[in-house]
């Protein structure tokens, strides 16, 4: 229930944010978006992990329907392809690699999982309309559905080095994506250039907190908690289909 309340105050702010009575506007802006994440997984029981790197790109709309004071007021959606996942950090005791018997090689491990994300944001921004530079904030849900999945690694699950793991946790490495459907909260801010006859150019640093597991969460599952987060770096060009005449 805590979970559904915050998803529904996110709505509510996406809505309330362009309740005020200001200076009306009609703008929609439709373009191209792509960037690079680092993506990891909130464990409980912790695994040692790193950044998983990965790609994201896709479809931007945006409909700015106010200016409010020197506020500009938005909507502003994407469909995205994303690859998130996690990086196992396999170490000692001595935050030393951990070496395969076997391959006499340090363990590695990785898991790519792939998805449909669709953040929807109120989109606050402060600047030019027109010609030049704006700042931008913001805030919303996000939603995910799980694509496919695939595993890097360099040891076999059966020769796995048990013994000088300082982290034992390993039951994700076999375990696939149980939670097909994800859903959560995305922040980002950045700034934007426009130039009349050519769009808009979005520079973007945003982070995505998961509210969903990826594994089940009962009592009788491994893990408590196994939630997806990212931070992500984009750069997105829109072009005007609509333009309220000032």
């Amino acid at each position: 229930m805590r979970k559904i309340a915050v998803l529904l105050l996110c709505c509510f702010v996406t809505s309330s944010a362009f309740a005020q009575i200001g200076e009306h506007r009609n703008d929609l802006s439709i373009g191209l978006n792509g960037g690079y994440q680092f993506s990891s997984v909130g464990f409980v029981p912790r695994v040692s992990q790193g950044m998983l790197g990965g790609i994201t790109g896709g479809l931007t709309a945006r409909y700015v329907c106010e200016k409010y004071f020197n506020t500009i007021c938005s909507v502003q959606g994407e469909v995205n392809f994303a690859q998130t996942g996690w990086k196992e950090s396999i170490l000692d005791d001595s935050d030393q690699p951990v070496i395969n018997e076997v391959t006499g090689l340090a363990e590695e491990y990785s898991r790519t999982i792939n998805y449909v994300q669709v953040p929807v944001f109120a989109h606050l921004a402060w600047g030019r309309e027109e010609r030049g530079v704006q700042f931008f904030f913001q805030l919303g849900p996000q939603f995910g559905y799980y694509l496919s999945e695939s595993t890097k690694t360099n040891f076999n699950w059966e020769d796995r080095n048990m013994y000088d793991r300082v982290n034992p946790v390993c039951a994700q490495d076999t375990m696939a994506v149980e939670h097909k459907f994800d859903y959560g909260i995305a922040v980002g801010a950045g700034l934007e250039y426009s130039l009349p006859h050519v769009g808009h150019f979005q520079l973007e640093a945003r982070y995505y907190y998961g509210l969903g597991n990826i594994y089940g969460d009962t009592k009788r599952d491994y893990f408590a908690k196994s939630n997806l987060g990212s931070i992500v770096v984009k750069l997105a060009w829109l072009f005007d289909i609509t333009k309220t005449k000032r």
